[in-house]
């Protein structure tokens, strides 16, 4: 093969393998219509988060703070619609949930490679995302368990985390789901009919 057809080639091949079957699958995202899915699903599709807390610090008391951390709702097809995390008192916005433990988590398929293939952009109602009110508690025995596994599964590292950190296992407990996947404005769903839906399709 002569050298100018190689880079061609390269990107027919690429081409393909974004359209064959096994590729497809990988983001096939619920209908817009099923809010409560399309939010499970973006849910458990995504690796990290960006919270929101209120400021319990100096010059920013009282005012929002977002800040960056990695969430798993379980372990890759196995989804609880649960984000979990993996948190230190040494960590700046642990300390905001001490003295107010209500949040906003929010989450976009901008995080995965979806929009970037779609060529939609993150700020695009289809690039969907959700956001998510509630607060963080920390958790014990058979939902810790739960929760590492969970966490460990996506993010190995977190394993050789330093113990003089004293880590542990938290959840956000959710009372109230934005999303906004389509065009025409934000749809809630209530926390009931969120945790009934499942992400994926069940195939009998």
């Amino acid at each position: 093969m002569s050298a100018p057809l190689r880079p061609a080639c390269a990107l027919l091949l690429g081409l393909l393998a974004l359209l064959s079957p096994c590729c497809a699958s990988r983001f096939r995202i619920p209908p817009h219509e099923q809010v409560a899915r399309v939010a499970r699903f973006i849910a458990h599709r995504c690796d990290w988060a960006s919270m929101a807390t209120i400021s319990s610090h100096s010059p920013v008391v009282g005012q929002p703070f977002s800040n960056v951390f990695s969430v798993s709702d379980g372990p890759p097809g196995s989804s609880s619609g649960v984000p979990y995390m993996y948190l230190t008192h040494m960590e700046i916005s642990v300390q905001d949930l001490q003295v107010n433990p209500q949040a906003s988590l929010s989450m976009s398929l901008a995080q995965t490679d979806y929009c970037r293939q779609q060529v939609f952009d993150p700020q695009s109602p289809l690039c969907a995302h959700i956001i998510l009110s509630g607060s963080v508690l920390q958790v014990n025995g058979s939902e810790a368990d739960f929760a590492k596994k969970a966490l460990f599964s996506r993010h190995p590292e977190m394993i050789d985390w330093p113990t003089d950190h004293n880590w542990f296992f938290s959840k956000f407990n959710i009372t109230q789901v934005w999303v906004l996947d389509y065009f025409g404005g934000v749809k809630t769903v209530a926390p009931d009919e969120y945790f009934q839906a499942t992400p994926y399709r069940k195939h009998h």
